[in-house]
């Protein structure tokens, strides 16, 4: 296999160092992801600037840009073949819900997924990299079933991985994604200078943690896989609207 490796964090994150490591001798690896830290970039693309790219004493590639930037200069410009797979992660934190749609760890597999790649973006649900050893062997789990049934060109999996030790894992659940309260006030600042900023507010609590969501398996200690897609249309509303227009 050609596996593309990208993530969210930045190119020295601990999470894609052990993603990368973990992933040894499943096929041909090519790293390369944001310079810096980019969480929350979501499926931005850089199109005000040129974008560089550089290659770090491991090997691996980074772009001073989005997650999005990094894995679509890998497939039109800087990659003289097709990956079989792409992989983001491990990103520091959870991705779930609807923090999805702000994720720049999804975002670099969905940009996988929009050339018809299929794509795994991995997470760790709590910050500081506890267990990570146990996510990393979770991604690997995940690959290697992938070597054996090939994932349809058209998949995108968000797989979110409790911080447990992997013995106490119970398992996985292919889940639906839950839902969040509505986003904490944002904190308001000001500048030495006395001009007003203001910091987003934390995430909501968990509304829908319902048995099949991806909050629920979490609860319950298993793995959630959530199969997702770029199709943003709500085809229930169609006809109506159809009706409504006329």
């Amino acid at each position: 296999m050609r596996i593309l490796v990208s993530n969210d964090d930045g190119y020295t994150a601990a999470g894609i160092e052990a993603l990368y490591e973990a992933l040894q001798g499943l096929g041909e690896l090519t790293v390369i992801a944001p310079e810096t830290n980019c969480s929350g970039a979501s499926n931005s693309l850089t199109l005000n600037r040129p974008l560089s790219l550089r290659q770090a004493s491991n090997g691996f590639y980074f772009v001073n840009g989005t997650p999005s930037d990094c894995v679509h200069v890998a497939l039109t410009g800087l990659l003289d073949f097709r990956p079989d797979l792409i992989v983001s992660g491990i990103n520091n934190g959870a991705n779930m819900g609807d923090d999805t749609l702000y994720s720049g760890t999804v975002a670099a597999a969905m940009e996988g997924h929009l050339f018809g790649i299929p794509a795994i973006a991995f997470s760790l649900i709590e910050r500081g990299w506890k267990n990570l050893d146990s996510a990393a062997r979770v991604a690997r789990d995940l690959v290697q079933r992938c070597q054996k049934q090939p994932l349809a060109a058209n998949t995108l999996l968000n797989v979110n991985i409790p911080c447990l030790p992997y013995e106490a894992l119970t398992g996985m659940q292919v889940t639906r994604l839950g839902k969040r309260h509505p986003s904490e006030p944002v904190v308001k600042s000001q500048t030495p200078y006395g001009e007003p900023v203001y910091w987003i507010g934390r995430v909501g609590g968990v509304s829908d943690s319902e048995q099949g969501t991806d909050f629920g398996a979490i609860e319950s200690g298993a793995v959630s896989i959530t199969p997702l897609r770029a199709d943003l249309t709500n085809h229930d509303q169609l006809a109506g609207l159809r009706d409504w227009v006329q």
